[in-house]
């Protein structure tokens, strides 16, 4: 399976602000946007107007960095999104919202969504009392998020991850039950609901050309 193994402070300078990939780092002093601002690479880049272009290549790239998904799969969602009756922009954050490593982001149960996409292909989750082993999957209404128990308790690994739940905002599209240490998904994602700055606009008039 492709995935990127570069270092994901690159991505963030190539956009040129946050996008939040390293968890508590990025609001550090460390964060490597705070350090050196500028793009990766020796040479500097000359200040010249963007072209519309080249911002709708930023904001689709922005939006692929954010939830750490490749070209290709990229593509496979805006074909999805083309296809569906709502607005194409729209759909599109909400089928990447939707993604089972972004639903545990969201629960506060990781740090990042590097962090989840691991605990995910390591199988430490349950969907609906399913071993779920799949990051792209994407859930439903009404799907039961929770963490692997051994004979029926929480490992003292799941005490240290989810020690001072929540640690951020939850969406209000989910529900976090913080005793039993489960998620459930109250709703689809509106697009009010989805903070993450991204102008999804850009990218259909990206792909449409």
């Amino acid at each position: 399976m492709a995935r990127y193994t570069d270092a994901v402070c690159r991505q963030c300078r190539r956009i040129g602000e946050k996008l939040f990939l390293k968890g508590e780092r990025c609001y550090s002093p460390r964060c490597a946007i705070e350090k050196r601002r500028r793009p990766p690479g020796n040479t500097v880049p000359r200040r010249r107007r963007s072209s519309d272009w080249a911002l709708q290549l930023r904001e689709k790239q922005k939006a692929r960095f954010t939830y750490g998904v490749l070209e290709r799969q990229f593509r496979k969602y805006f074909d999805m999104a083309r296809e569906d009756e709502g607005v194409t922009g729209d759909v599109l954050l909400q089928l990447l919202e939707r993604r089972l490593d972004n639903v545990i982001y969201r629960l506060a149960f990781a740090d990042s969504r590097r962090q989840a996409r691991q605990l995910v292909n390591h199988g430490h989750f349950f969907v609906n009392g399913k071993r779920m082993d799949i990051a792209s999957f994407l859930v439903n209404k009404g799907d039961v998020i929770s963490w692997k128990r051994v004979n029926g308790s929480v490992p003292e690994y799941i005490e240290t991850f989810t020690d001072g739940l929540p640690k951020r905002p939850v969406p209000l599209w989910l529900s976090l039950d913080v005793p039993t240490l489960k998620g459930e998904v109250a709703n689809f994602p509106q697009p009010d609901d989805i903070e993450t700055g991204i102008d999804s606009r850009l990218i259909v008039e990206f792909y449409s050309k």
